[in-house]
């Protein structure tokens, strides 16, 4: 069973996905594209850049990144685009549910749901790259 998650996956693609895709956070929800917009939308508020974000969030959102480049580096490794495809369209519709139901702008919404489609389109360059 666990040779069916780690057989021939690249992790160095699978690292520098994580890696890219982590950062890609950084500039999605700053002030300079989606951020002030999308913190609006959720009731949150962002400070200026200088400020520490909240390190759980942080270390959630990088340990679900690391493993959703796992799991496009597992689809790699078996042919399976589609696979890594529904599995996103999946997460972005639960994304999208769990926002209306708590209430959040649309703008907020579509911000969160495309920086998953970002992210994803992202690692499966890397994978493709490397």
């Amino acid at each position: 069973m666990m040779s069916e998650l780690t057989s021939n996956v690249n992790w160095l693609a699978v690292v520098i996905g994580f890696v890219l895709s982590f950062a890609l956070g950084w500039l999605w929800y700053s002030p300079k594209l989606f951020g002030a917009k999308w913190a609006e939308g959720v009731g949150a508020k962002i400070g200026d850049g200088t400020a520490r974000p909240p390190a759980a969030p942080m270390v959630l959102q990088a340990i679900g990144t690391f493993l959703l480049a796992w799991l496009v580096g597992i689809t790699a490794a078996g042919n399976a685009l589609a696979t890594i495809i529904l599995v996103a369209v999946t997460f972005m519709v639960l994304q999208a549910a769990s926002g209306k139901f708590t209430g959040k702008s649309n703008y907020a919404i579509g911000t969160e749901v495309g920086f998953i489609a970002a992210m994803v389109v992202l690692m499966i360059i890397v994978q493709g790259i490397l």
